[in-house]
């Protein structure tokens, strides 16, 4: 069908952008209705929509054949090729709702994954033999698809040495570590290698086990999500689908407002990725979770853990979440490819720690009094008149820090992922007098510029911005308007921001799908990127993110981190620049990074950071694995030992004092828990090297 005809087919369909069906709503037939409908609605709304051709459905096969089977495990070659007739059609069975393409997959697969259990099951019976030299290649990129079973199975029997041999350490490590611990009386008789081996292959299967337990329990309109994320995720990595179940689950990873851990997370590439934590949550306060750690596997207390690589992200979203009290240990990947059980106990949010606060910093052989605020969030509540925003929260702050007589002020907005646009619009304004902030832009319409029109500058003295790698949206905002203005000093913990620089607007299907022979109104929402944000200096902040005046060395520095490691990711641009009046500065900001500089190349933290960054790099670029025990813990002590350098040397910094201001000392009182909260976090501060470096650019901005 030429493209003409399919949309005119198409377009015969709609009335008033709604689709109106003769079919009560089973999930037998979201099958055909969905698809179209999800097009169309993108087709109207899209910053960037995409033709629905021959290319669309090239690249659809792909994604969806590659979300269903990242690590090539079940489908073998002849299924790709019997596949194959469908590599330019998918698009015109889409638009005419047609659903043989998707049913053809799904049996398929179903029937792959059920011959796959005897293949683990066969494969977990014999001992592996963790001397005999060993690798695996684990880049999908250099894989094929098995040509027959006989191959498939070689596979799936390294597939689960190497999983087995990640296992077979830890144990080995659990052990040694008892040994080692005085405070146990009575000791355990150690156990031999054969039996931890066995015992390793005993828990891969049971992880196993679980596994596919769960993906026979997935519905129809689970199986169907992946079918139309794949299609979604085409154009761009923030344009989802979610089924109406699952919605609720999109509301609690992205604000961490109900019991759980507090994480934002992410799937990509097979991995349950952490974007960033939830100030106040529970992983918060606990302090071991990061932003970049993979999650492996999700335990229930001291339950077996459940294997979550290839799992769908709100499958793997049901297992962390959980009752406030209890317990969920989580498997981790750290970046240096170090892996960790972190047990987390399930909260609420703390809601104060998700606020705005302040305190001075004073540094010794220094007179100078440096004010900083921590902004975990820009949060705002539009339902709730008089609630709190941080624009007036920042300004509170502010006032108290200039009555105790601060000379220059650290914003810091580092791991703030972002949130309401006119708080950062407000915020800015606190800083000049008036202006331009951002420019937002819809597809094909003239950008709208958002303005502070306040004359009164809250705060005129020396301003840093401190970013890094997760800084994102709103923040990117701030940290761009600062530095455009040349108000202040950009510094970030790494070579740029995160780089999301678009805004996504929720519709509601049922919307869209009105008939009187609808009985059920299950359709699900629509996350659609609508706009996209550009700097008064014309350029986007999409995927290039801000790139800071001084960059300061950091552990993720040579990663693809941030919104450029996504696949079909909106490209950057520029539109025309605003004009705008520069600040007039009283220092030399070549004279400054030059300082700073020299100062960092000298300092053994950051030199040390620097050559962790390296053998990160190193570890994220590996293609081949080793499955040989002694290889693979020189590699686990190599990355523990410069961790473990790094953190030590922290430990032992001086020379900056983190200060209470007097009005928050006073409400603070004589309650332990928030003694104890604020405590951690005024060490916190002291011992950050950042911020020993942040205080020293901004003593030089003073002079």
């Amino acid at each position: 069908i030429h493209l003409l005809n399919k949309m005119t087919l198409i377009i015969g369909l709609m009335l008033c952008n709604s689709i109106f069906i003769n079919y009560s709503l089973g999930d037998q037939v979201k099958d055909r209705i969905l698809p179209p409908l999800i097009i169309q609605n993108l087709k109207n709304s899209h910053f960037l929509p995409r033709e629905i051709n021959d290319k669309f459905s090239e690249d659809f096969f792909n994604n969806y054949i590659k979300n269903l089977d990242i690590e090539k495990k079940f489908f073998l070659k002849s299924d790709i090729d019997s596949l194959k007739k469908f590599y330019q059609l998918i698009d015109d069975q889409i638009v005419i709702g047609k659903n043989e393409f998707y049913l053809q997959v799904t049996a398929l697969i179903k029937k792959r994954r059920h011959e796959s259990r005897k293949y683990y099951t066969q494969a977990l019976v014999k001992p592996f033999d963790f001397a005999i030299k060993d690798s695996i290649v684990l880049d999908v990129e250099q894989t094929e698809f098995a040509k027959d079973t006989i191959e498939l199975k070689k596979r799936w029997r390294k597939l689960l040495k190497y999983k087995t041999l990640a296992k077979y350490t830890d144990l080995i490590e659990e052990q040694n570590k008892k040994k080692k611990d005085t405070t146990v009386t009575k000791k355990e008789k150690p156990k031999s290698l054969v039996k931890l081996e066995i015992e390793a292959r005993e828990k891969i299967r049971k992880s196993q086990e679980t596994w596919f337990k769960r993906i026979n329990q997935l519905t129809e309109i689970d199986r169907l999500s992946v079918f139309i994320n794949s299609m979604t995720a085409l154009y761009d990595p923030h344009t989802n689908y979610f089924p109406s179940q699952q919605k609720a689950n999109f509301d609690i990873t992205m604000t961490g407002q109900l019991e759980g851990i507090g994480a934002r997370l992410q799937e990509k590439d097979g991995f349950i990725q952490v974007v960033d934590i939830v100030p106040g949550s529970a992983s918060y306060r606990q302090g071991e979770l990061q932003s970049g750690d993979k999650i492996l596997a999700v335990a229930e207390g001291d339950n077996e853990p459940v294997d979550v690589v290839n799992v769908p992200l709100n499958e793997a979203v049901k297992l962390i979440r959980g009752r406030k009290g209890t317990e969920v240990r989580l498997t981790v990947e750290k970046v240096n490819g170090i892996k960790k059980v972190i047990p987390i106990i399930r909260d609420i949010v703390i809601i104060e720690e998700t606020y705005a606060r302040s305190a001075r910093l004073i540094f010794d052989e220094s007179n100078l009094n440096i004010g900083y605020i921590k902004l975990p969030k820009f949060y705002a509540d539009f339902n709730k008149q008089g609630a709190r925003s941080c624009a007036k929260d920042v300004e509170k702050e502010i006032k108290k820090l200039k009555e105790e007589n601060i000379q220059g002020l650290i914003l810091d907005l580092r791991n703030n992922s972002g949130g309401s646009l006119r708080d950062v619009i407000e915020m800015a304004g606190l800083f000049i007098k008036t202006g331009g902030i951002v420019q937002v832009k819809a597809n094909k319409k003239v950008p709208r510029i958002l303005m502070d029109h306040d004359p009164r500058v809250q705060y005129a003295g020396p301003l840093v911005i401190l970013i890094n790698q997760f800084s994102a949206s709103a923040s990117e905002i701030m940290a761009a308007a600062i530095q455009d203005y040349k108000r202040g000093v950009v510094v970030g913990t790494g070579l740029s921001s995160y780089g999301k620089g678009t805004v996504q607007t929720f519709f509601d299907l049922n919307r869209y799908a009105q008939s009187p022979y609808v009985k059920a109104k299950d359709l699900g929402a629509l996350k659609v990127t609508t706009q996209k944000f550009y700097r008064i200096n014309g350029g986007a902040t999409q995927k290039k993110g801000v790139t800071p005046d001084i960059s300061l060395p950091d552990v993720f520095m040579y990663l693809d981190m941030g919104e450029k490691e996504h696949d079909y990711v909106i490209d950057w641009d520029k539109i025309p620049p605003l004009k705008y009046n520069l600040h007039t500065s009283n220092y030399d900001i070549e004279k400054i990074k030059k300082l700073s500089h020299n100062r960092v190349m000298q300092n053994e933290i950051f030199n040390l950071v620097k050559e962790q960054s390296l053998e990160v790099k190193k570890v994220n670029n590996k293609k081949n694995f080793t499955l040989v025990y002694n290889e693979k813990m020189q590699e686990l002590k190599k990355a523990e030992k410069e961790n473990k350098l790094i953190e030590d040397k922290k430990e032992q910094l001086k020379g900056l004092h983190a200060k209470n201001l007097k009005v928050d000392l006073e409400k603070l009182g004589t309650d332990s828990v928030k003694l104890e909260i604020n405590n951690k976090w005024i060490k916190e501060i002291e011992k950050d090297v950042y911020l020993h470096e942040v205080f020293k650019i901004i003593s030089d901005m003073i002079g």
